[in-house]
């Protein structure tokens, strides 16, 4: 069972990963297909860099008690992410680094009362603010993954994979679990590339 400090662990570790490659990237690197089919790696980054954002506003919501959901619709989520995958590879490294420093700084001003406010996500679940740490940390450390610079799902915290298994079980439905080491189970669970072999296919998740 996962912490809430487990969960902004995990966050710092998802970071380091996803922010660590972006920053590497040169214009070419940035511009080239991610892992993700239909997009790049401007795509990805901007959409991480937007969630950041997003995830404050329910931050924001905690602290205040004032209703500021994640994203005005799904059509200006998709805009934004359209809008930022136009930008520079400097500019996105920028972006990335800002969002998520002020994110980070914002979860820090939560008094524990706060933390058990009940904010609603962009999927339409209401959930306690504890929730936020763990809905990025997913971001984060599979979109490290789907960045396709080389870090795998061998390189994410085991008890973060473990919640993480756990965690689209349950939102897929699914009874029983395929044996595996646990990286490729969870590859395989979100939908990614896995060494698996006669499972059938589940289609994308997050």
């Amino acid at each position: 069972m996962r912490t809430h400090d487990d969960a902004l662990a995990w966050v710092a570790h998802g970071t380091r990963l996803f922010t660590a490659q972006v920053t590497g990237f040169d214009e070419p690197q940035m511009s080239a297909p991610s892992a993700l089919p239909g997009w790049t790696r401007k795509h990805l980054v901007a959409h991480v860099a937007a969630n950041a954002d997003a995830l404050g506003n329910l931050v924001h919501w905690a602290r205040t008690g004032e209703r500021t959901p994640m994203y005005a619709s799904a059509d200006q989520r998709n805009a934004d992410i359209d809008a930022g995958a136009t930008r520079s590879a400097t500019e996105l490294a920028a972006w990335t680094g800002d969002a998520v420093r002020t994110l980070a700084a914002a979860m820090d001003t939560l008094s524990e009362a706060q933390w058990q406010a009940e904010v609603v996500t962009a999927q339409g679940r209401t959930v306690p603010a504890t929730d936020i740490p763990w809905l990025r940390a997913r971001e984060v450390c599979v979109h490290a993954v789907d960045l396709g610079a080389g870090v795998t799902f061998a390189d994410l915290p085991v008890g973060f994979l473990t919640a993480l298994v756990a965690d689209i079980q349950a939102k897929r439905g699914l009874d029983d679990l395929p044996d595996g080491p646990l990286p490729d189970v969870a590859a395989y669970l979100a939908g990614r590339p896995h060494s698996l072999t006669d499972v059938p296919d589940l289609g994308p998740w997050l």
